[in-house]
């Protein structure tokens, strides 16, 4: 089922069988995707790396995702764009920005607790029916609708991901270091200059993350722009000189000693044996 706006906007709600799940989808400026697994032993290539999801596990896939279905038994997927709505500009009412999107190099996934099971099985259903209603309301309820499936969502993934170890102050500036270094990773390479962003010292930062995961914010840096150069070497033809410059590096060289330290392989080698 396939919502079209006169603004363009666009939503998707679909029960997917096949492996061509994504592939066979249309081509959308900024798609934001849910992916709900009904059944185990589901298998995806994300970013190069193999990933099973079990029943009711949802992963959260932005544009940036390069993603390739191996196996699907069955799945519900929800796919959206920016036009449609946009998480950036409605943050304050779903919070789920350096969350469930834009958060740096992690890829959120999450299996939605047994209690928690009939809301979203009940917020799907409304989707169904408000999607074959066609009158002046039908926008106005399809993003009512996806907007209390992401917030649903962003609960659960924060409770799964044990931020309640943080305030709501300390959870909005984690958010936020995720969201700024998304953007800005190819020339904005210091915690220090991301510090000075959020007005905040880079002390503050390395304490904070400390709380909640086993990585200091330097490390966010260093994933995001080792998976982009790995993207870029297996899905583009661009070499990798021009990789190199493009996430920053002022040389091949530099380039290729942080690559080598991080995988074990020069840029070379990785791009040739992919």
């Amino acid at each position: 089922m396939i919502y079209r706006g006169l603004l363009n906007e666009y939503l998707q709600l679909q029960q997917v069988h096949s492996k061509d799940c994504l592939t066979q989808t249309e081509a959308l400026e900024s798609p934001l995707t849910f992916l709900w697994f009904e059944g185990d032993d589901n298998q995806l290539i994300i970013d190069g790396v193999n990933r099973s999801f079990q029943n009711n596990e949802i992963v959260c896939l932005t544009e940036f995702h390069q993603a390739d279905v191996t196996r699907v038994c069955k799945a519900r997927m929800i796919r959206f764009n920016r036009s449609f709505y946009c998480i950036i500009d409605h943050d304050s009412e779903v919070g789920c920005k350096g969350v469930l999107f834009f958060g740096a190099s992690q890829l959120p996934s999450f299996v939605i607790p047994a209690d928690e099971l009939e809301k979203f099985q009940t917020v799907w259903k409304m989707f169904e029916l408000e999607m074959r209603s066609e009158d002046e309301l039908q926008l106005e309820m399809l993003q009512s609708m996806l907007k209390r499936f992401i917030i649903l969502c962003t609960r659960i993934y924060k409770q799964q991901e044990d931020f309640g170890k943080i305030d709501k102050l300390q959870m909005d500036l984690v958010r936020e270091y995720n969201f700024l270094v998304e953007k800005n990773f190819r020339t904005v390479h210091t915690v220090a200059e991301y510090a000075a962003m959020l007005n905040k010292s880079p002390k503050t930062l390395s304490n904070l993350f400390s709380k909640i995961s086993s990585k200091s914010p330097l490390q966010y840096i260093k994933e995001r722009r080792l998976l982009e150069a790995r993207r870029l070497l297996r899905h583009t033809d661009k070499s990798v000189k021009e990789i190199a410059y493009e996430i920053g590096f002022e040389d091949p060289q530099t380039f290729g000693r942080f690559f080598r330290n991080s995988l074990g392989v020069s840029p070379s080698e990785f791009k040739e044996s992919h």
